[in-house]
């Protein structure tokens, strides 16, 4: 078992309210809020950690499976694009869209889809989401 954590703080309230973002590693150190979220100000939001969480569990998922297949060389490479949706009073996260580019000497479109397929499911961070997950892949030689 593992275990991980961030902060988060908002100083005032609603729309002018300003929000900062981190995690104990330190990776993420950033100012989030209404302008970071709705109107392109520099810093990040929550939908864009979701992206960034669930593109690198579920590349690194696809490694460790295609690694268990045997295949030790490649390259993977993932964007994922988090759509949030205006639900009711509030806001829903709705999809979570997979695209991935692989270079894996000797695997086959059909071994990748399997692979993906399983990965796409199990990584932790699909089974966290609860709304449609998506995969674009293309399998390059």
């Amino acid at each position: 078992m593992t275990t991980n954590s961030a902060s988060a703080s908002y100083q005032g309230l609603g729309k002018d309210g300003k929000g900062h973002v981190a995690t104990k590693s330190g990776a993420l150190d950033a100012p989030y809020g209404f302008n970071t979220r709705f109107e392109d100000d520099p810093g990040t939001n929550p939908e864009e950690q979701i992206a960034a969480a669930h593109a690198s569990c579920f590349t690194m998922a696809t490694s460790f499976a295609l690694a268990k297949e045997g295949f030790t060389d490649g390259r993977l490479d993932t964007d994922c694009t988090v759509t949030l949706e205006k639900d009711g009073d509030g806001f829903k996260v709705t999809k979570s869209a997979l695209s991935l580019k692989a270079n894996v000497p000797g695997l086959t479109q059909e071994q990748f889809e399997t692979v993906t397929d399983g990965t796409k499911a199990n990584c932790p961070i699909s089974k966290l989401l609860n709304c449609e997950i998506t995969l674009d892949r293309t399998l390059e030689s």
